[in-house]
């Protein structure tokens, strides 16, 4: 194929320009991103160039609209690297991050770029901007400035090959895991099944078999795989191998990301000292919600002084019931915490998920999620089977709203493979914006899962937990969807990073209610509507566990805290990482296990001194949903209030200011303490979150 035949190289001549995948080939992806790189380098010098005075429309205007033929093939070769990757993307992700890096170095240090935006900001009075133009033109100020505009001399050089530096060990920590994750084979046999469900049972003897060893049964570390396993084995030997093969990844060996996770923390470390902060933390948490180190921790803190004791009272309660369980004392590991805590859970509520199961078969889900939208915004879904996909398992909507207009293509892929990352996660191949002629380019998002995959003989039947995975992601996509501001880099997700959970967490709040599950939840074989039993002991069994969750998210955040806290090079992550647990840690140390070389989020995505967001967003979209319990969970004034002041906003404006407007005041953690049994409706009401800013 010859350049001139590159997809990317011209308008996609497809159903709402979606993407042309039957026709990319991964060596095309490069090259359309060197081509990317080079015109938006002549658009930056284009701007630069010019004689006019600086003002909004040329230069800020001009800089948001820069760069558009690289940002379409970058969106979607992310995209791609996460859910088909194979050696030679890895190898490509690895040769275009360097480029990406250098380029996106090369715009933030152009002094003659920063000086037309500085006098923009500087004058910024002198215009007549709108509050989207002034948020527009404080993020571009604040991005440049924060990633080393102001630098001189030998201090900008030095930023840039940190910049480039830290790039590649992003990639390289991400694509170690995945590695990694891909070589574990656990070969069991009949008699390693016991308490295994059967559709564990058969997804493993399938994967045996397309691996031609009928008659075994093939488990690895995949995310459902693994849960079930630990959730439901009754053979503590083998629970103990897969807890210590998991949570041993990537420490050693090959793939290890010991010595790669020390080097992420010391170069952030860097960057945020020669841009003027002392952690990185401080200098990340400038543009959240949080703003700085100490409100996080005052977060977290209040969060572990609210919880702590309940997950103390539930082990002791879980110890107890485990000695009583097998008749002799028991000393609650790990490895064990899964299994106990779902006989627990049968015991209490005879809450048993598989049979949720039958209940909640694929197709079903997907219309009770998708009819979610259609009660609270007016939103249709019409699969598209004109619109190419990257994968047969995927499949591609037309979404449009109650008058019929067109709102975006939401792609949907659920199962495992060999190619896709572990986990679940929205994207989006096209980000919603109005163009200079005034159109309004509507988004292209993803929601992407590892849901257990149908047999034989099954169709994909969902756990709660996996309903509620579902939710979350649509609750992002959603985001993406209904997306309606002037700029790409202001639309949808691109929010603060700790308030871009709340729509996700909002959607979760609807699995234990009846009124939705009514509406699709109906056996796959009988068509029976799910027993009101189910619904009740699925409503009641809701806060069990809620502390121990809480704790162990908990333990993600002050980890996390922890390494973009330091102001030193770590010489021993396993002592590091045990003491930035202590106060929060939920069983013994296990020598050979860490938490930290697997921690993607931090390490390879975008949570760096941000993991705390998912708790920050859990305390607001509780408050948020609060509301819709005082007025009707389908209410359709306070769904068009959420709809208009959160959905559609994107980053538009502050999010407190926006969260204010549709709730009326600031969050608190009480609805949070309520939802999950920790507090009484009649106890005293706990002090606001630190959403102050205006």
């Amino acid at each position: 194929m010859t350049s001139a035949e590159n997809p990317f190289f011209k308008e996609f001549d497809t159903p709402h320009a979606t993407v042309p995948f039957n026709i990319v080939t991964n060596s095309q992806y490069e090259e359309a991103i060197d081509r990317g790189i080079k015109i938006a380098q002549k658009e930056i010098d284009a701007i630069c160039n010019q004689r006019s005075v600086p003002d909004f429309e040329n230069t800020i205007v001009a800089y948001e609209r820069s760069g558009r033929d690289l940002d379409r093939v970058v969106e979607v070769f992310y995209a791609m690297e996460s859910a088909m990757n194979n050696d030679e993307m890895m190898d490509i992700s690895l040769r275009v991050s360097q480029k990406l890096s250098d380029y996106a170095t090369s715009i933030t240090l152009n002094e003659r770029l920063w000086d037309r935006i500085k006098q923009v900001y500087d004058n910024k009075d002198k215009y007549n901007l709108d509050a989207e133009d002034k948020t527009l033109l404080q993020r571009t100020y604040d991005s440049f400035a924060l990633q080393g505009a102001n630098l001189k001399g030998d201090d900008r050089e030095k930023f840039r090959k940190l910049s480039a530096e830290l790039s590649e060990l992003t990639t390289r920590f991400g694509q170690n895991v995945l590695k990694e994750l891909n070589t574990y084979e656990i070969w069991l046999s009949k008699e390693d099944l016991a308490g295994l469900p059967d559709s564990s049972v058969d997804a493993a003897a399938l994967a045996a078999k397309n691996k031609g060893r009928e008659g075994e049964y093939l488990f690895t570390l995949a995310q459902p795989t693994y849960m079930a396993f630990m959730k439901y084995s009754s053979r503590p030997d083998l629970r103990e191998k897969m807890y210590k093969l998991y949570s041993s990844r990537n420490t050693k060996g090959e793939y290890s990301n010991i010595d790669v996770l020390k080097r992420i923390a010391e170069v952030r470390r860097q960057i945020a000292n020669l841009l003027g902060s002392e952690t990185f933390a401080q200098h990340t948490l400038k543009t959240k919600m949080a703003e700085n180190p100490e409100n996080v921790y005052d977060l977290l803190d209040r969060l572990r002084e609210a919880y702590r004791p309940a997950q103390l009272a539930e082990i002791e309660e879980l110890t107890n019931f485990a000695s009583e369980f097998e008749g002799h004392p028991v000393v609650l590991n790990a490895w064990d915490y899964s299994y106990y805590s779902n006989k627990l859970k049968n015991a209490k509520y005879d809450f048993n998920e598989e049979e949720y199961r039958p209940y909640f078969e694929l197709n079903n889900v997907i219309d009770g999620v998708f009819g979610l939208a259609t009660k609270l915004y007016g939103l249709k879904f019409t699969e598209n089977p004109n619109i190419q996909v990257y994968h047969s398992e995927v499949k591609a909507f037309d979404v449009t709203d109650d008058n019929g207009d067109f709102i975006g293509v939401i792609y949907t892929d659920f199962f495992p493979r060999d190619s896709k990352s572990p986990g679940a996660w929205m994207t989006g191949f096209r980000a919603q914006s109005i163009d200079e002629n005034g159109v309004n380019n509507r988004p292209h998002v993803s929601i992407v899962m590892n849901f257990t995959k149908p047999t034989a003989d099954k169709p994909s039947l969902l756990t709660p937990y996996e309903v509620e995975t579902f939710l979350h992601e649509f609750g992002h996509a959603l985001h993406g969807l209904l997306a309606n501001t002037k700029y790409a880099s202001l639309s949808g997700t691109s929010v603060y990073r700790d308030f871009v959970e709340l729509p996700s967490q909002f959607n979760e709040n609807y699995l234990t209610e009846k009124e939705f599950l009514d509406g699709f939840a109906k056996h796959y074989v009988t068509g029976d509507p799910i027993p009101q039993g189910l619904v009740d002991k699925l409503i009641k069994s809701s806060q069990y566990g809620a502390a121990y969750a809480c704790i162990r998210q908990l333990c993600f955040g002050y980890l996390d805290m922890a390494w973009h806290s330091t102001k030193a090079p770590v010489d021993d992550p396993v002592a590091f990482e045990n003491a930035a647990l202590e106060k929060v840690q939920i069983f013994p140390v296990i020598e050979g296990t860490m938490i930290s070389p697997q921690f993607s989020h931090i390490f390879a995505g975008g949570y760096a001194a941000g993991y705390y967001s998912y708790k920050w967003a859990e305390v607001l979209d509780a408050d948020a949903f609060a509301k819709f319990k005082e007025n009707g969970i389908f209410d359709k004034k306070t769904a068009d209030s959420f709809r208009i002041n959160i959905l559609m906003k994107g980053g538009t404006e502050n999010p407190a200011e926006l969260y204010r407007r549709f709730r009326g005041h600031d969050a608190t953690i009480d609805a949070l303490l309520i939802r999950d049994g920790i507090k009484k409706t009649s106890e005293p009401a706990s002090t606001k979150i630190a959403t102050h800013k205006d």
